[in-house]
């Protein structure tokens, strides 16, 4: 996985991007670890059972679920069934070796 630091993007207090499994990662905040590397390949994963494009849409579509029911950017974010799957695994380092394709699946709530 490609990872390109630099000091402008991705903005706002986020420390890492992945867009079409490249991730941008600023570098004022320092090396990202096994962790988030972890988190963001996740991402990747995800990127490409869904062809990347209808991952993006699906991405969009959910936050904007998730913000009219918090009126929060944070709390929509955190809700996002992708995040879920990624946040709740990025510790286990050996979950891309097992993970089941559509594993985000599990994660999608209404509540």
């Amino acid at each position: 996985m490609l990872v390109c630091y630099n000091r402008l993007f991705p903005f706002g207090s986020f420390w890492a991007i992945n867009l079409l499994g490249i991730v941008f990662a600023r570098s004022d905040k320092g090396r990202l670890g096994d962790e988030e590397m972890n988190h963001e390949y996740i991402h990747t994963l995800q990127q490409r059972e869904m062809l990347f494009v209808v991952f993006y849409i699906w991405y969009v579509a959910e936050w904007l679920f998730h913000f009219c029911r918090y009126r929060n950017l944070k709390k929509a974010y955190y809700h996002i069934s992708f995040e879920r799957e990624a946040y709740r695994n990025q510790r286990y380092l050996t979950y891309r070796l097992h993970r089941r394709h559509f594993a985000w699946r599990r994660f999608l709530t209404v509540r």
